[in-house]
């Protein structure tokens, strides 16, 4: 015999199944928390690699207050000198937030850079992800105006994409302002 059908009988279903989704859903998110953020720290620490010259110690994540800076790393060498900085630097391109890891040695020259996260379109401004490209390869060793081309800077722009474009620039800009703010101070680290 099927129960009822009254109002009474439907909140306490649906009750019920939002009480068991809830607890499944609780379950999921204990399970697989520090399997994210595992993932997190290794996606981090390869970027960090890509961007950084080889050897030397790393610091743990330090934060700031700059604008579209997420956070960043010092390298040191042996005896304690800085000799470079990965900085994650965030800014809005033409579909939505661009997020990089820069490396920046301590005179401001760019050493290299990474595209973590993007949001761009496929075939024009995702060409920003593509390693090996004229546009990535730029940035190796970069020291100049920060700025495209076209806004009278030395950046070459990803033909058809020049928003995307001017956004990875301002996220580079944004690293080697920080860094060019704490070269000063961040000689040696402690």
């Amino acid at each position: 015999m099927a129960a009822k059908s009254s109002l009474k009988n439907m909140a306490l279903c649906l009750t019920a199944v939002c009480l068991i989704c809830a607890a499944i859903l609780g379950v999921v998110y204990i399970v697989t928390e520090q399997p994210i953020a595992d993932a997190a720290a290794a996606e981090a620490q390869a970027s960090i690699a890509k961007v950084l010259p080889e050897g030397g110690a790393i610091s743990e994540e330090k934060t700031c207050d700059a604008e579209g800076i997420g956070g960043y790393y010092i390298q040191t060498s042996g005896d304690g000198i800085v000799t470079a900085y990965a900085v994650k630097s965030t800014t809005g391109g033409f579909g939505g937030p661009v997020t990089l890891m820069v490396g920046v040695l301590p005179d401001g020259t760019v050493f290299n850079t990474s595209v973590l996260s993007h949001s761009e379109t496929p075939g024009l401004g995702a060409k920003c992800t593509e390693e090996g490209s004229s546009f990535r390869e730029q940035w190796k060793g970069f020291k100049g105006n920060l700025a495209v081309k076209k806004d009278g800077g030395d950046v070459d722009a990803i033909t058809a994409s020049t928003i995307t474009s001017r956004a990875y620039t301002k996220a580079v800009a944004q690293a080697v302002a920080l860094v060019n703010g704490l070269a000063g101070t961040d000689t040696k680290e402690e």
